[in-house]
């Protein structure tokens, strides 16, 4: 087994101020068009080809498009995670949204790279960065980097975090890896790991937690999960890692990869991640601010996948980020006591 963690090849660049909100007009694509897939769009999923056929489209718009219906491949509906084939027949139909009228390009960013080749680019994410643009985000991860490195012209996410996540996230260079990779991840053949503290007195070494999970829209128009018979079947398996009076540290193994898996399989054995504002403790988060924990306690540590080329093993980790782990030098500064 190649394990591919190592010092970052690029530093990364401090996180740009975002500008102030500016007006909005509306642009519109008028016209249904039709779209023939070539070679190179084979196997791409329909969301991912959409945007970058429609550029500055929010991807919450394409997915609403997708979803309606609008959107068609060789006459039928399709799912946001639909893969292309070449000669199929896309309608893309005429859209309207909302865009600044001084919308300015993605800014170019780098971030620390945990490995790199002609297949793969593998970064360490940074909590609070969003992984792509859309709902209210002008710039994601992915634009960001596509501006950094304008050569890469086939870059795509392989899979997501959530923006108050840290830690590794592969980015696919070419669309022959991008398919082999989500082939991976469908078969559940990768192997992710994260680290969560949780409050409360976590008392088993390893507890597996299956707990279907459907996702809703609040009337607020916030995405949240939850816990339901009518939801995706999802496994999580914890494994406990420290333990201090009044939080613990875990393992968090994926089985299933729904989103917000592991916060909302967590706060449903009422053990809730430490500084979480969508399924957290507030009055917990409040005190833990107080001593300095500033984000959530999610960090992506670990992921086993095999490489899309050489077929190799390989595991990439990402250190536990200094805020977090001075973090847990705190807790044990306190339990250590005077």
């Amino acid at each position: 087994m190649r394990n591919a963690s190592s010092p970052p090849r690029r530093p990364a660049a401090p996180t740009p101020v975002a500008p102030a909100p500016a007006p909005v007009t509306a642009t519109a694509h008028d016209a249904v068009t039709l779209q023939v897939i070539d070679e190179g769009s084979d196997g791409q999923r329909i969301d991912n080809f959409l945007a970058r056929l429609l550029k500055g489209v929010p991807r919450s718009h394409i997915y609403r498009i997708v979803r309606s219906g609008e959107v068609r491949v060789d006459g039928g509906r399709v799912k946001p995670e639909h893969k292309l084939a070449a000669g199929q027949t896309v309608r893309v139909p005429p859209i309207r949204v909302a865009q600044r009228d001084d919308a300015s390009p993605a800014p170019a960013r780098d971030f620390p790279v945990l490995f790199e080749d002609a297949q793969l680019l593998i970064v360490d994410k940074p909590s609070g960065v969003a992984v792509h643009g859309g709902s209210g985000i002008s710039h994601g991860l992915i634009e960001q980097v596509r501006a950094a490195r304008p050569e890469l012209r086939d870059i795509e996410l392989v899979h997501r975090l959530d923006r108050e996540t840290s830690g590794v996230l592969l980015l696919a260079k070419k669309r022959s890896a991008l398919r082999r990779l989500h082939d991976e991840l469908r078969d559940g053949a990768t192997d992710k790991h994260y680290l969560a503290l949780v409050g409360g007195k976590w008392r088993d070494d390893k507890r597996a937690v299956k707990a279907p999970l459907l996702k809703y829209v609040t009337a607020e128009g916030e995405r949240r999960v939850s816990v339901s018979k009518d939801g995706q079947a999802s496994e999580t398996v914890f494994r406990l890692l420290r333990r201090w009076p009044q939080a613990c540290l875990l393992d968090c193994e994926l089985l299933t990869g729904r989103t917000h898996q592991i916060r909302v399989h967590l706060h449903h054995t009422g053990h809730p991640i430490a500084g979480d504002d969508k399924y957290g403790d507030y009055d917990w988060n409040h005190e833990l601010a107080r001593m300095g924990l500033k984000r959530m306690f999610l960090h992506a540590a670990r992921m086993t996948f095999t490489h899309p080329a050489t077929g190799e093993t390989m595991t990439v980790e990402a250190p536990l980020p200094p805020a977090l782990a001075a973090f847990v030098e705190r807790l044990d500064a306190a339990k250590a006591g005077p």
